[in-house]
């Protein structure tokens, strides 16, 4: 059985574990965005109902286990098992804490790009009209984006925030290992927002010359998990800072200062930048996914492979199309072991051309000048070749 085959028989295998979501009847091409959840998503709820009804407020023993198995698959997906990994509904409140943890009255300057995620986008414009001072290095060419990021480091700046996969273009961005060891040795902190990469492109983090680096990401896209199921990977000397914005949470653990008694104590580890009550249940939800993802053989490697065929395919049938560039085009220069999970196309009438394929049948999604397609492991090449058929007819339906 050929590569190809294979791919294709675990398609067919996986599309009934997805019943609830109804893959199968669907053309849901917006999987980079929220993947199905697999019918077993279903039992790790129940078992949160049934904890919750059991323990009353004593179900929290149990609530921090499950959190305890999240952060293991986070240290799995990211070939890192010794790492520490705070946890959080959204990688908004990460981001926070993490900001609140640096001396940007010391040191009060941001280097990122200008192809971020909307949270960090967001709250950077925010603190840049407060006066920090936040550079954006345009993201294109993407070749030398963490070698233009490096440029940029000097001695006032706090912390360099980039992403490993930019959710505009599916672009994977190399040379961060330079990035990181410039970042190093200038005391400077770097995040790197792998929420695109982890379940659609193998993160062994060490690999990557990440080990000082802190590492942002979630379950909500490739790794079905769904919402409320976010991470901070921690670098060691995490473990000497303090974040302002800080929950009670971070409190279990620590052991009192008597040098200090009136200084706020810190629980060791990814707890040291905990929040305060949050709903369990996602960590339910996520850990039995997690499981299903082990039972089905669902690696990073084997995620990869379903990824580049299915990414291949949507942009062969893209270009057999024949569509006018000025309407809607395609990047044919990156190579295909460039591409994230998705299929990037770009066009002044992107927004326009989502609405079209959803009356069709098609869920797609836009950010700005992009439409992007989003395969998935459940769904067939059938399905994908049939998507992306019907993107001529929402052309034609712009005259």
């Amino acid at each position: 059985m050929t590569t190809v085959e294979s791919l294709r028989a675990k398609e067919n295998a996986l599309a009934p574990h997805y019943s609830r979501f109804r893959v199968a009847d669907r053309l849901l091409l917006s999987a980079h965005s929220h993947q199905a959840w697999p019918d077993v998503a279903e039992e790790g709820l129940r078992e949160a109902f049934a904890d919750a009804a059991e323990e009353v407020d004593e179900k929290w023993g149990r609530a921090f286990a499950k959190a305890g198995e999240l952060r293991n698959g986070f240290r799995q997906w990211l070939s890192d098992p010794h790492g520490d990994y705070a946890l959080g509904q959204n990688t908004h409140e990460l981001v926070l804490r993490f900001l609140s943890a640096i001396e940007l009255r010391k040191r009060p300057r941001l280097v990122t790009t200008d192809g971020e995620f909307h949270t960090l986008r967001r709250q950077l414009t925010r603190l840049a009209e407060e006066g920090v001072e936040v550079v954006r290095v345009p993201a294109a060419p993407v070749a030398t984006l963490a070698e233009r990021l490096a440029e940029q480091v000097d001695d006032r700046t706090a912390a360099v925030l980039t992403s490993a996969v930019l959710f505009e273009t599916s672009w994977i961005v190399p040379g961060l290992a330079h990035l990181a060891e410039t970042c190093r040795s200038r005391s400077v902190e770097l995040v790197v927002d792998a929420y695109h990469a982890v379940g659609a492109v193998p993160f062994p983090l060490h690999d990557f010359g990440l080990t000082n680096a802190w590492v942002l990401g979630g379950g909500y896209k490739y790794l079905q998990l769904g919402e409320g199921n976010c991470f901070l990977r921690l670098p060691a000397h995490a473990q000497e800072l303090r974040p302002v914005i800080t929950g009670w949470y971070a409190e279990f653990g620590a052991l009192a200062d008597e040098r200090r008694p009136d200084e706020v104590a810190y629980a060791p580890g990814g707890d040291r930048f905990a929040g305060a009550t949050y709903d369990p249940s996602s960590h339910y939800r996520g850990v039995r996914v997690q499981q299903f993802f082990a039972e089905q053989g669902l690696t990073a490697e084997f995620l990869r492979e379903v990824s580049q065929h299915q990414v291949g395919l949507l942009a062969s049938c893209f270009d057999s199309l024949g569509l006018p560039d000025d309407v809607v085009t395609r990047d044919r220069e990156t190579p295909l072991d460039g591409i994230g999970g998705f299929l990037s196309l770009r066009s002044p009438v992107a927004g326009q051309l989502c609405e079209r394929l959803a009356a069709r049948g098609v869920r797609t999604d836009s950010r700005g000048q992009y439409l992007r397609f989003g395969p998935a492991p459940y769904l067939s090449d059938e399905q994908l070749e049939t998507a992306i058929s019907t993107l001529r007819e929402a052309v034609a339906d712009l005259g």
